[in-house]
């Protein structure tokens, strides 16, 4: 589904890419609004506690400057001074109001002489803190626990001293202002962060997936169009909508179908003038080629009471007469298989039997090569339902090939068969084949050597008669050669007509070639390294 929908792929990187610039944004979002938050929250709470220590100031002093009162006596009849001074900087006095934080005062010359507010205790000052609040005023965030709490809260905590010249006492002041509320602003903050952020992809998902419709839905109706096309629907067009670069597509293809259609239609009619011409041309050729073998018979017949040249004469016209009858009966097969007109015989033989003919066909040309046969038969029964006539053409044709070029040595003729299919392989030892021409030996007229003759007097459609024989079965008609080493056919059928072929019984490589290829390889030399004392390795 990944690797045909384009769709699917350009709506699925819009949401990767969306998903991954919003998760960018969104945490560099985060961290912006979360430090404004806490920055302003600390200059705000820094600047009360500042306000206090002044207030806790001015408190303390009088009681030192006013000779008309009693040292031990406090303010509002007291007796701590720090009582007095407590309700007044958390506002629980007569007219102050509840604080949203707590204080903490420590008198540094009477260790345990402390006030506290709400349910802060000495404990909760961290002890960085207080070392560092004797040099100055300083603050940090703490998670704190405090008398009665279950749970820590993060508290933004602000040492400092004060200090009453009039005395010579010192207090240190801590201030502890809950960030309840900045936490449950910044958690609101996320939240809607997170709910726009997967809104914004959903959004740009939905909106890349109706852009990727918008452009596929023409290149896919391009495609099926195009699939069409190919399937021989020449009259298959595209809707032109607009003038936009889709539009002007479809306007290419139009264009492109109508001149292919106009293109195979008129290789069509070649073909057929071409194929109507052989074949007419080969019919008409009959009547008069008939007359003038009637003629060349009498001549030949008659060339004893000839002188040599006319005897000759008659000789040679006699041969070239019989070529030219073969090469009209194969232009006519060709003519059949291009008008496709030709059909299958077919009978339950066994391929043995075929063979045997064949050869018997082929002897007394193989005699006149000097060339012996070597009959490799199975000992059962190799049934198959095969044309008779053409697979019996097929092999002769593949050993008067393998006589014309086996230059007198023996042909090897090796039948093979398995559950699926039957294989015949012939096998010369003459010049071989070149690289690439496994495929250009079964085409019309081709020749390996253009300047070596023929001495059989092929037509030079015999191969390529056998394929078509071999293609109209189901089979395949192959070929292997190396120069030096010849070359062998192999004609695989399958034992059922309509059969489809999954391999052959036979090998295209003759045996020998393959045994040498694995002894090559195998006694592939291997180069040792030599040892640390410098001995050789000879008898390895």
């Amino acid at each position: 589904m990944w690797r045909r929908s384009l769709q699917l792929q350009v709506v699925t990187s819009t949401l990767v890419i969306s998903v991954i610039v919003v998760v960018v944004l969104g945490t560099f979002l985060s961290e912006q609004i979360n430090r404004s938050v806490v920055q302003s929250s600390q200059r705000s709470s820094a600047s009360e506690a500042f306000a206090d220590r002044l207030q806790i100031a001015d408190a303390l002093a009088p009681e030192a400057d006013d000779p008309t009162k009693p040292a031990d006596s406090g303010k509002k009849g007291s007796a701590n001074p720090l009582d007095d001074v407590m309700d007044i900087v958390t506002g629980s006095g007569e007219n102050g109001s509840k604080k949203r934080y707590d204080v903490l005062i420590l008198n540094q010359a009477i260790p345990g002489q402390s006030r506290a507010s709400g349910g802060v205790v000495p404990a909760n000052v961290p002890e960085s803190l207080r070392h560092n609040v004797q040099k100055k005023t300083v603050g940090s965030i703490e998670k704190i626990k405090f008398v009665g709490e279950s749970q820590p809260r993060l508290t933004y905590v602000v040492g400092g001293t004060v200090h009453v010249p009039s005395s010579g006492q010192s207090y240190e002041v801590y201030h502890f202002f809950p960030f309840t509320d900045e936490e449950e602003l910044l958690s609101n903050v996320r939240l809607a962060i997170v709910v726009v952020g997967l809104g914004l992809v959903l959004l740009l998902a939905a909106i890349a997936y109706l852009v990727a419709r918008q452009v596929v839905t023409p290149v896919r109706l391009a495609r099926q169009a195009a699939e069409r096309l190919a399937s021989g629907k020449l009259d298959e067009r595209l809707k032109v909508r607009g003038e936009d670069d889709l539009a002007r597509l479809a306007n290419s293809f139009n264009e492109m179908a109508a001149n292919l259609a106009l293109k195979i239609h008129q290789l069509e009619e070649l073909s057929q003038v071409q194929r109507q011409f052989v074949s007419d041309v080969s019919h008409e050729l009959r009547t008069p080629l008939t007359t003038v073998r009637m003629a060349a018979d009498l001549l030949y017949d008659a060339r004893e009471d000839f002188d040599p040249m006319a005897a000759r004469s008659a000789e040679l016209m006699q041969a070239q007469l019989e070529r030219f009858e073969s090469m009209l009966a194969d232009l006519l097969e060709i003519s059949r298989y291009d008008a496709g007109a030709a059909t299958l015989d077919l009978d339950s033989v066994d391929v043995r039997d075929v063979v045997l003919r064949a050869i018997a066909d082929s002897e007394a040309l193989a005699e006149r090569h000097a060339t012996r046969f070597e009959l490799r038969l199975p000992n059962e029964p190799c049934m198959a339902e095969i044309d008779n006539r053409r697979v019996e053409r097929i092999l002769r044709n593949l050993l008067f090939n393998a006589i014309e070029h086996g230059e007198g040595r023996d042909i090897v003729v090796t039948v093979g068969a398995d559950r699926d299919a039957v294989a015949v392989a012939v096998r010369d030892h003459g010049i071989g084949l070149k690289g690439g021409e496994e495929t250009m030996v079964f085409d019309r007229f081709w020749r390996a050597d253009p300047s070596r003759a023929r001495t059989i007097g092929g037509t030079g459609l015999g191969l390529a008669i056998s394929r078509e024989d071999a293609t109209l079965h189901g089979g395949w008609l192959q070929a292997w050669g190396q120069p030096g080493e010849g070359s062998q056919f192999r004609l695989t059928l399958p034992r059922t007509a309509g059969a489809d072929l999954k391999g052959s019984p036979l090998s295209l490589v003759p045996p020998e070639i393959e045994m040498r290829r694995t002894w090559r390889t195998a006694m592939t030399p291997v180069l040792l390294p030599a040892s640390a004392d410098g001995a050789d390795h000879d008898d390895d």
